[in-house]
This record gives structure tokens, C-alpha cells and sequence, in this order.
């Protein structure tokens, strides 16, 4: 919550001032005491498999601040270094693990090291307006090479405001679709500060509620017109929420604007390769980047799956159809020559870079060819027909 929203004791607000859900601070804040997060040691076999990747392809996770990656993408802090918020994993032998706090603000350099994380989604700018010096501050951490996933603030992209705490709809948001807020306090940082290693710059849009929906060709119109108004250059890719959006009226309405339909692998949304499908992204003519946000594992909610899943240090629940369906999706875009930006969520399967190596593993394999899975479009219509109803909570994965 904003400091003066603090003040005032106010129940509601504007978004695009909260705080990141785990209070993690930006770049920028990192001392000297801070830059000594070192990363994990990476096997032969592991940078051997990112060497035969695709050069075109980004491979990463959502955000980088989890203490349970130790070992994974992170090296033990050492015992007599532990500091505040250091912690010590149960068991003998138990490695001292960074804190979250001191992951975020100084674990870039040491996860952009890994030698399969070329690109990492900057979620905190869904929570909080960025500075152009904060988004430098980040580029500077990682190699040339290395490229941002930047999502959009919620403050132009949820079409309400939302109460403190419980996160229900408060009343109209005036910045919804506003392409000036979207230029001033995100594209212009953004696309400044980062310079070439900003990617796609995603607009999620949050359940849009049956007011919105029920005039679903006016609604996607709304959202063309508000990226027709934005300066043409970066990558806008748009995820959406609800299933009944995945059709083709607004992925053709998103890419003849210049924008580029986002896949959502989320429990509300219908599978990933009926999604590409309907959006005509494996189409032989296209040639848009392929992103794609591997969110959560079906039949699940968020905090269901973060209870399930933490400390996010291995794979729980494998989720081998959409594994396959976004290594098919990645093989074809790339044998094409199109960019493929994939990021995951510890939510997906339990921990994310496990999920980044097992995906990797997927798309090298060596009976893997070029070609699309055919998606079944009755799971479209199936999904659009009983959608989940707006109520349930919006919050981002």
C-alpha cells in the first residue's frame, strides 16, 4: 500500500502504487554488502543443453527472489556471511539460503549466470511504477544477450480498482485503457531504461468482469484502439483472462494493430496449443514472436499452488501436456526464425527453473521435429461456454 494511502487509512486504491506481494525492494537499492550473491555451480551436461538451444529463444522464469532455489540457481550463502534474513534449511548438512529481500535486490547477476535463464519476467512493474533508473539498474546486472519480460501495471490494464487486501472491485478505474498512463509511467521507463535487452512488454488483462464481455466486439475493439495509441517499435504482447477472448475476432484485431497475442497457461484458460491455434500463430505466414507466460498448474488457485509447491525447490506436479505443447509451439517458431519468449511460474509445476531445464530438455530432444500438436477447438468452445465467473480472484500468477 502506498505511503499515503497509509495516511489516510483509505480501503481503496490505485494499483499501479502497491507494493509487490512479497515486499521485495527494486534495483537500484543494491549496496556493496549486497553484490556477493554468487551463483549455483552449473553442470557440463546443463550448459551443454543451453549450447544447443535455439539462438532465438528465451527461456526464464517469473521474478527471481525465492530462497529455494539454492542449489539451483543460487549458491549457499557462506555460514559466517549469513546476515539478516539468511536462513538455515532443516536437516544436517543444511545449506544457509540468501533471504528474499537480498535476492531481489542483488540475485540478478547471479541468476542471469545460469546458463539456461536468458530472459526473466520484470513482474514488480504490474505492483509499482518503475523508474527509467531502476530499469537501467537491471539491464546493467545481465549480459547483452539477456532480454526482459516487462509486464504492464495493472493500473491500465484491470478495468476496476480494487479494495486493500481482499482485492474486490471498489469501483470504475479511470486509467483503464489509458494510453497516456501507459506511455508516462511504463513504456518510456521501460523502453529507456532497458534499452536493447527490453523484450515484450505484456498488458495482462484481469478477468474483465460480464459488463465488459457482453459486448465482446466492442471490448476488443477498445483494447486495439489503446494499442494503436502507443509508439510503435517495442513488442506489446496482450494476455488475457478470459476464455471467451480466445478467439480469432481479437487475435487478428491484437496482431493488425502491431501487437502480438500472449499465450496464458492458467487454469482459466483453455490449453496452450488451442490457444496458438485460434490466435493462428502456427499459421506458415506468421511470423510474430511466440510468448508465451506458463502460469499455473490447472485445478489449482494461486495460493493453493504456492501452499502446495513451496519452497519451490523441485518439481511437484508435472504438467507434461503443456510441456509438450509449448516445446512443439517453440521448435516450430524457432525453425521459422521467430523469436520465442516462454517464462514459468513456480506455480506451474512447483519450481520454475526445474520447469525451465525440463522444457529445455523437451524442445532438444532428439525426436523432436518441426510441427504443431492439432489443438482441439471444442476445448475453446467448451471452456467459453462455461466460463469461470469473474468473481474469482484475479490476482496474477
Amino acid at each position: 500500500m502506498s505511503h499515503s494511502s497509509r495516511q489516510q487509512g483509505r480501503a481503496e486504491q490505485l494499483s499501479l502504487f502497491d507494493t509487490t506481494p512479497d515486499g521485495s525492494e527494486p534495483a537500484g537499492s543494491t549496496s556493496g554488502k549486497d553484490s556477493c550473491v554468487k551463483p549455483a555451480a552449473h553442470s557440463d551436461d546443463l550448459r551443454q543443453l543451453a549450447a544447443t538451444l535455439p539462438p532465438r529463444l528465451y527461456l526464464g522464469t517469473s521474478s527471481w527472489s525465492f530462497p529455494g532455489w539454492t542449489g539451483l540457481v543460487f549458491a549457499p550463502r557462506e555460514p559466517n556471511r549469513r546476515g539478516r534474513g539468511a536462513h538455515t534449511t532443516a536437516g544436517q548438512g543444511g545449506v544457509v539460503e540468501e533471504s528474499t529481500q537480498r535476492l531481489a535486490r542483488a540475485g540478478l547477476p547471479a541468476y542471469a549466470a545460469h546458463p539456461l535463464l536468458r530472459t526473466v519476467s520484470l513482474d514488480r512493474s504490474f505492483y509499482a511504477p518503475l523508474t527509467t533508473e531502476a530499469y537501467a539498474a537491471y539491464a546493467e546486472q545481465v549480459p547483452a544477450d539477456f532480454r526482459f519480460v516487462v509486464k504492464a501495471p495493472q493500473a491500465v490494464t484491470d478495468a476496476v480498482l480494487r479494495r486493500s487486501g481482499t482485492g474486490e472491485p471498489a469501483r470504475a478505474n479511470p486509467h483503464f485503457l489509458d494510453a497516456t498512463t501507459a506511455i508516462t509511467t511504463f513504456i518510456t521507463p521501460a523502453v529507456t531504461g532497458l534499452g536493447i535487452k527490453a523484450g515484450p512488454l505484456v498488458f495482462q488483462f484481469p478477468p474483465l468482469g460480464q459488463q465488459l464481455l457482453a459486448d465482446r466486439p466492442r471490448l476488443i475493439a477498445r483494447i486495439a484502439a489503446f494499442l494503436t495509441a502507443l509508439p510503435r517499435g517495442p513488442c506489446y504482447a496482450v494476455e488475457v483472462r478470459d476464455a471467451s477472448l480466445v478467439c480469432e475476432a481479437f487475435g487478428q484485431a491484437i496482431q493488425e494493430v502491431g501487437g502480438v497475442p500472449c499465450l496464458a497457461v492458467h487454469a482459466r484458460m483453455p490449453p496452450v496449443a488451442a490457444q496458438a491455434d485460434m490466435f493462428r500463430l502456427t499459421q506458415p505466414d506468421c511470423s510474430l514472436p511466440l510468448v508465451a507466460r506458463w502460469n499455473l498448474h490447472a485445478g489449482h488457485t494461486y495460493q493453493q499452488a504456492k501452499q502446495t509447491y513451496a519452497p519451490f525447490d523441485r518439481l511437484v506436479e508435472e504438467d507434461l501436456p503443456t510441456r509438450h505443447a509449448l516445446a512443439t509451439l517453440a521448435t516450430l517458431a524457432a525453425s521459422r526464425s521467430r523469436e520465442v519468449f516462454i517464462t514459468i511460474n513456480n506455480k506451474a509445476e512447483g519450481s520454475a527453473p526445474c520447469s525451465v531445464e525440463a522444457l529445455a530438455r523437451e524442445i532438444c530432444s532428439p525426436d523432436r521435429q518441426p510441427g504443431i500438436t492439432p489443438a482441439a477447438g471444442t476445448q475453446v468452445a467448451e471452456l467459453n461456454s462455461s466460463e469461470l465467473s469473474p468473481s474469482q480472484s484475479s490476482r496474477p500468477a
